[in-house]
């Protein structure tokens, strides 16, 4: 099972030399598998940006997304991109600049219209309770909508503990997303 951390200025912050830190003692500290750069706040966004992507190539990750910029993406040389829930009509752009996808999704309609796009993969969220989120799907939910798609599903919202990744992991999901897990 894959694990993608995404950060968060609230946990970050847009200082460059607190991200830095912060950011290289969490990749000291954690084995991952893919990571994304997610950041809604901050007026030096290109900046964080392009220190994120210097600091991932150093410990070798091989999926280095950032969330909902695609031309961001293609000029800073990030592998992929994270588009949100109505970024739908943005994944065919992303394919075609030869970026891996992935796709906030919160249906199995949404999953289902990710995977006619030919995006390559999808979060599903929230599986737990998680801020400002509304309720959450759990993970018999998780495990029905896993069994129903072909596109591989990350399991997204609320997961703080490996008690939650044991739960996911016996749904079949591809891997789980977290901000806060990673922190720990």
């Amino acid at each position: 099972m894959i694990k993608y951390l995404i950060t968060d200025p609230k946990y970050y912050t847009n200082n460059p030399a607190t991200f830095t830190q912060k950011l290289q003692t969490v990749l000291d500290l954690q084995y991952i598998d893919m990571i994304c750069f997610r950041d809604k706040v901050s007026t030096n966004f290109e900046q964080l940006a392009t220190i994120f992507k210097d600091i991932t190539t150093k410990y070798n990750i091989k999926k280095v997304l950032i969330n909902s910029n695609i031309d961001l993406a293609v000029k800073l040389g990030f592998s992929g991109v994270h588009l949100t829930s109505s970024q739908f009509h943005k994944i065919k752009e992303a394919k075609d600049k030869k970026l891996f996808v992935i796709v906030s999704c919160h249906s199995l309609d949404d999953i289902l219209l990710a995977q006619t796009q030919k995006a390559d993969m999808v979060t599903y969220s929230p599986i737990f309770q998680t801020p400002n989120k509304g309720k959450p799907k759990g993970c018999e939910d998780l495990a029905n909508i896993v069994s129903k798609v072909d596109i591989p599903i990350i399991a997204l919202g609320g997961i703080i503990d490996s008690k939650q990744i044991d739960k996911i992991e016996q749904t079949k999901a591809y891997g789980f997303a977290s901000i806060r897990y990673f922190l720990s």
